[in-house]
């Protein structure tokens, strides 16, 4: 049986507190003196536990008179970056397939897309417009920002933040560029593009069972591009 060293046991028992809500965002850690007291172990393996922490964004150490380390407040682009590497690694690792990725997005799209439009804001409209692309003269970097920023703002449109943090891995894993335009036909922007702005069609009407079978369509239709690009990326 493996132990843990002792700052990842130290890190771990301030994290559960965090997690539960024992220690609250904006609350002060004890000093690194005082949690060597509580704990019997070394000043430096007190720091490498909070290095620990701070590298997981659930802490932030400032210096200073008033300084010290403090429970840090929610970030969900952080979160999302986080998950995003945690799913990007399962990728790589054969542990998560091109087919198992696709399948999540299918789970999570169609709903998201009813309710965003039943949900949806004049400024989520505004975002989704923003997020229109031209496939024929924009670049690849271009068209791959709008595509995750489209699918991000139909999220936020649920008005559910939850499902923002957990749709952005889904779009960091196409990020690489030149994956996606090896992957991806030719006539494939152009059946993005008219599939987004239909679906952002209806969204302004507030149509939900439109709405989702668009989404569904779309996903179906991108399918094969989007397992080609998956599968290219490292370890995929």
């Amino acid at each position: 049986m493996t132990v843990a060293p002792a700052y990842q046991v130290l890190a771990e028992r301030i994290r559960v507190d965090i997690i539960s809500g024992q220690l609250r965002p904006g609350e002060r850690l004890p000093t690194e003196p005082q949690l060597c007291e509580q704990s019997g172990l070394s000043r430096s393996t007190v720091r490498e536990a909070l290095r620990l922490l701070s590298s997981q964004h659930l802490i932030v150490t400032t210096r200073g008179v008033n300084g010290g380390s403090f429970v840090a407040e929610p970030d969900p682009r952080a979160l999302g970056d986080t998950l995003s590497d945690g799913v990007g690694r399962l990728l790589a690792s054969g542990a998560v397939t091109a087919e198992d990725f696709l399948e999540v997005r299918r789970m999570l799209e169609v709903p998201v897309a009813g309710l965003a439009a039943a949900r949806r804001e004049p400024h989520h409209l505004t975002e989704m417009e923003r997020a229109m692309f031209d496939p024929d003269h924009d670049d690849i970097a271009r068209r791959v920002e709008a595509h995750a920023a489209f699918h991000l703002a139909v999220a936020a449109a649920t008005g559910n933040p939850l499902l923002g943090l957990v749709v952005r891995p889904l779009y960091a894993m196409l990020a690489d560029r030149d994956a996606v335009e090896q992957a991806a036909p030719p006539h494939f922007w152009q059946a993005v593009d008219r599939e987004h702005r239909e679906l952002l069609a209806a969204i302004r009407e507030g149509d939900v069972a439109r709405a989702m079978e668009l989404a569904r369509t779309h996903i179906d239709n991108v399918h094969p591009a989007m397992i080609r690009t998956v599968g290219a990326q490292p370890g995929g």
